[in-house]
C-alpha cells in the first residue's frame, strides 16, 4: 500500500508539474518590426513574427491610456504603462490572429488614432490599422505583374437626390483591348465601413492582380459603392431597410456601370457579394431581384436555404464563407443542403480567423476563381 501511495504522489507531483508547463505562456520573442502600415518615418506600432503588437504614445499629461483592438474596439483593450519619460508603452496579452485589424487609443476617456498609423474608415469613423504578417500573405502581396486601375466614379442617384460615389477596378489590359467586354462583381463592405474598405483594407485589386497573373482567373471589373442609405447605429441592423439601398445598386449604379465600362450587361456575367452587412444586403437583393445576377457570395453575411432559392432558375452559383472562429458548421451544412437540392454552392473556412478582413480576403481568393465560367 505504501508503494502504491509513494507512485500516486509521483504521478501527482509530476502531472501538476506537465499541467503548470502547459499552461505557461511561451516567452515574447523580441523580434518586433514596424507594422507595414505605419505612417511614413513612424516606428510604432510594432509587431512581432508571433503576432503580438506593440504601441508607444506620446502623452504625458495623460492618466490612461489603453489601445482598444477591433471594429469598434469589440477584442478588447490593452492597457499602456507611463515610463519616467512620460511615454506609454504596452504589448497585447496574447498574439493577434493574422491580418488587418482597427484600433484606437483612449486617453482619459477620449477616443484618438494612434499619430503612428494609417487610417482606416471603419466603426462609422477613421480607425488606426495595424498589419498582422500572415503565413499566407503572398496572395494579395504587392508584386511586379501587370496591374488594373482603381477609379473613383461619381454616379447620379436621383433617389437620394445627390451624386454617389464607387470605387472600379478594371483589370489588366482593360484600356488596351477596346473590343473586349467584362463581366462585373458588385462587392459590399461591412457595417461601419465605406468604399474605400475592399480595396484598402481588404487589398482586392491586388488579389485580382495576382490571381490573373498567375492565370487562375479570366479577368472581371469589380464595383464597390457605399452600402447605406439610411443611417443606422451597431446594432440596429434589424431596422435597416434594403429598398432604399436596392434602388441605388439596381436602377442606378448598374446601369451607370453598364454605360461608362465595357461590361457584359446581362445576368449571366453579373456577380453580387458581400461582407457581414454587405452579405445581408447580397442575400436580400439577390432574392428581391433575382433577374439582375446569377452568381451569389455570403462573405460572414449569413446563409441561403434551398427554399430561398426555389424560383432562381439561372443562378450558376452560390458560395459561403466565414471564419473558423464564427460559425463555420452553419456555413457547411447550408452548403451540404443546397447541394443536395440540387445548386452549385460552395463553402470556405478560413482557418484560424474570425470576423475579420483576412476571412474576407481569403474568401475573395477562393471566390474569383468560381466565378463567370461558362
Amino acid at each position: 500500500m505504501k508503494k502504491y501511495i509513494s507512485t500516486l504522489i509521483i504521478f501527482f507531483v509530476f502531472s501538476l508539474t506537465l499541467c503548470v508547463a502547459q499552461s505557461e505562456k511561451p516567452a515574447i520573442k523580441e523580434d518586433f518590426k514596424p507594422s507595414v502600415l505605419n505612417q511614413p518615418g513612424k516606428e510604432y506600432p510594432m509587431v512581432n513574427s508571433q503576432g503580438y503588437a506593440r504601441f508607444r504614445i506620446e502623452a504625458p499629461e495623460a492618466q490612461s491610456v489603453v489601445v482598444s483592438l477591433g471594429l469598434g474596439g469589440t477584442r478588447g483593450g490593452t492597457p499602456l504603462t507611463k515610463n519616467d519619460d512620460g511615454v506609454w508603452m504596452g504589448t497585447t496579452a496574447g498574439p493577434m490572429d493574422e491580418g488587418f485589424h482597427y484600433y484606437h487609443v483612449t486617453i482619459d476617456g477620449g477616443v484618438f488614432n494612434d499619430p503612428g498609423a494609417l487610417n482606416y474608415y471603419g466603426s462609422v469613423r477613421w480607425e488606426s490599422g495595424i498589419e498582422i504578417p500572415a503565413h499566407d500573405q503572398d496572395f494579395y502581396a504587392l508584386k511586379n505583374v501587370p496591374h488594373g486601375h482603381v477609379q473613383q466614379v461619381l454616379f447620379p442617384s436621383p433617389s437620394t437626390e445627390t451624386s454617389r460615389r464607387a470605387f472600379v477596378y478594371t483589370p489588366p489590359g482593360y484600356d488596351k483591348n477596346q473590343s473586349e467586354r467584362y463581366p462585373v462583381l458588385y462587392l459590399q463592405h461591412g457595417w461601419g465601413e465605406d468604399e474605400t474598405a475592399w480595396m484598402n483594407q481588404g487589398r482586392a485589386n491586388l488579389i485580382m492582380d495576382n490571381l490573373i497573373a498567375e492565370g487562375k482567373i479570366d479577368p472581371f471589373i469589380i464595383v464597390n459603392t457605399y452600402g447605406m442609405t439610411n443611417e443606422i447605429k451597431f446594432g440596429g441592423l434589424r431596422n435597416f431597410d434594403i429598398t432604399p439601398f436596392q434602388t441605388v445598386l439596381v436602377d442606378e449604379l448598374i446601369p451607370y456601370v453598364d454605360a461608362h465600362f465595357r461590361t457584359n450587361p446581362d445576368q449571366a456575367h453579373r456577380a453580387m457579394a458581400g461582407l457581414s452587412m454587405g452579405g445581408m444586403e447580397t442575400k436580400d437583393i439577390t432574392l428581391n431581384k433575382p433577374e439582375v445576377f446569377s452568381h451569389y457570395a455570403l462573405l460572414s453575411g449569413g446563409v441561403y436555404a434551398p427554399e430561398d432559392l426555389k424560383d432562381h432558375s439561372n443562378l450558376k452559383l452560390v458560395f459561403i464563407s466565414c471564419g473558423s472562429k464564427e460559425r463555420p458548421d452553419g456555413v457547411k451544412n447550408a452548403v451540404v443542403a443546397l447541394k443536395d437540392a440540387g445548386y452549385n454552392a460552395v463553402s470556405y473556412v478560413s482557418e484560424g480567423t474570425a470576423h475579420e478582413f483576412q476571412t474576407w480576403r481569403r474568401s475573395l481568393y477562393q471566390l474569383a476563381p468560381l466565378l463567370f465560367k461558362e
